[in-house]
């Protein structure tokens, strides 16, 4: 673990004399983190010689600031923090402090896990690291539940502080939401405190941003994990009245939430989210790698998303033998997600389909092969019985995909006139939209041409703007 400080020049001596002693052939200078505080320290009070200034916060102090955006973290293979990297961590905690930076935010990190970043963890990790980069005076406060991967340290003013237990139950939520949050926010001296994943604490005094992704829990309750959904159904209308500021990721969620817990709209934001710069369009020669790969080099219908039974995958099993059933076509049905809860309706549509051999279960796919999907793919079919946002169906935008998306809660909001609507609870009308797109390709190419203009709405950096200025009017109010 080093910091590698550039060429540039520095009228302290004895930060001179420091290079000098740790210089090496290449013209970097390899000086160790933790000398690296000493040494800030020790200089900032130090006069610039060629100024005569006395000043800790000018040159010396900048030029500290700036070379340490070269940090980076070279772990062991279990990506385990080491003793060194708790002690630099410490170190920058408190140089962070006493460089009297611009903002302490704290963030509820919990979702951003190595291999298995899903709707929270995407989220927070796109929000979150472009905050981190574009507002390096900031510090950053990342709470994590386990032992967190460096890669999730998106810059030198990121502090990772791991608070146990790991939370991933309700009994669990409550004693890392209420009992350990508190004390940690008020020890790290954080200003606003930003919750990603519907969930806050109540206990804390810190002003609290929250994303409320969706109100399902509350409206489908018993498409819940039964052992969360007396947990949320309780605390998710508490957690929306303790928060200063409640952003949304759709105006649909938003009115959903004025409407059904009534939370003055003024306390309430929509951000929309965005598509990952890897969803772009394939050319034909590799739309057709794709189909070999994954469909026998059929063409395919595709479904992307985890698989229970508010996303209504048993109604689309049940489409697709109606359409192959009207269709010569030897297209196939391609589901690309786990098996989540509840599916035994999935389960037994898949066993009853004449066309079983057609239906293939993806299971989870790598990162790099779902924008690859996506793009080879005769439509993506999206007919879940309720949304937050409906990310798949911007993902096929960026591709260039023709989408089907179901009538119901905000996917009309994001889809525009991008897609073909259908009644979710029909399967005769799912069947149909998919018969309409295999034998009407104008129409696919005018759906194409729509969702090039309706992906222009939703921006990952915008929103991380927007998200960081919520904060910091958050922040402000408590001040004022």
């Amino acid at each position: 673990m080093y910091l590698y400080l550039p060429d540039s020049s520095n009228k302290c001596n004895f930060l001179g004399w420091s290079r000098a002693l740790f210089y090496q052939k290449k013209g970097h200078k390899k000086v160790p983190p933790p000398l690296n505080g000493i040494l800030d320290l020790f200089c900032r009070p130090f006069k610039d010689v060629k100024n005569g200034s006395h000043n800790r916060s000018t040159k010396i102090h900048n030029q500290f600031n700036d070379c340490r955006r070269f940090y980076t973290i070279k772990n062991s293979p279990d990506k385990s923090r080491n003793p060194i990297q708790g002690f630099v961590i410490t170190i920058n905690h408190y140089l962070s402090i006493f460089a009297k930076k611009k903002l302490r935010i704290a963030v509820n990190t919990r979702f951003l896990l190595p291999n298995h970043l899903e709707g929270f963890g995407w989220y927070t990790h796109e929000i979150v690291s472009r905050m981190v980069k574009n507002h390096p005076e900031d510090t950053f406060i990342f709470l994590f539940d386990r032992d967190f991967d460096p890669r999730f340290v998106y810059g030198s003013n990121v502090i990772p502080v791991v608070v146990n237990p790991p939370a991933r139950h309700p009994i669990l939520f409550f004693i890392w939401f209420e009992l350990r949050l508190p004390s940690t926010l008020k020890r790290y001296k954080a200003e606003v405190f930003f919750s990603p994943d519907s969930m806050c604490s109540l206990r804390t005094e810190v002003p609290t941003v929250m994303t409320i992704h969706d109100l399902i829990p509350l409206h489908y309750p018993t498409l819940i994990q039964w052992k969360h959904r007396r947990y949320l159904l309780h605390f998710l209308p508490l957690f929306a009245k303790k928060a200063q500021k409640i952003l949304t990721v759709s105006e649909f969620v938003k009115s959903d939430i004025i409407q059904t817990l009534g939370i003055d709209s003024n306390r309430i934001e929509a951000i929309y989210n965005g598509c990952r710069d890897n969803f772009v369009p394939l050319d034909l020669e590799g739309q057709a790698a794709v189909r070999l790969k994954f469909s026998e080099g059929k063409p395919y219908f595709f479904y992307s998303g985890a698989i229970h039974p508010r996303k209504n995958i048993g109604r689309l099993i049940k489409a697709f033998d109606q359409f192959k059933q009207g269709q010569a076509s030897e297209a196939k049905l391609l589901l690309a997600g786990r098996m989540a809860w509840q599916t035994d309706e999935v389960t037994e549509a898949l066993a009853q389909s004449p066309f079983r051999s057609d239906i293939v279960m993806l299971g989870y796919v790598a990162e790099s092969d779902l924008p690859r999907l996506v793009s080879a793919a005769l439509a993506l079919v999206y007919v879940s019985m309720s949304e937050g946002f409906g990310l798949p169906m911007l993902e096929a935008m960026h591709c260039e995909t023709p989408v089907i998306a179901a009538n119901a809660s905000c996917l009309p909001e994001i889809a525009g006139e991008a897609a073909l609507l259908v009644d979710p609870l029909s399967i005769q009308d799912i069947g149909a939209a998919m018969a309409t797109i295999y034998t009407q390709p104008l129409l696919a190419q005018d759906l194409i041409e729509k969702g090039r203009k309706q992906r222009l709405k939703f921006n990952w950096d915008l929103a991380a703007e927007q998200v960081y200025q919520s904060l910091v009017q958050t922040a402000k109010k408590r001040e004022d």
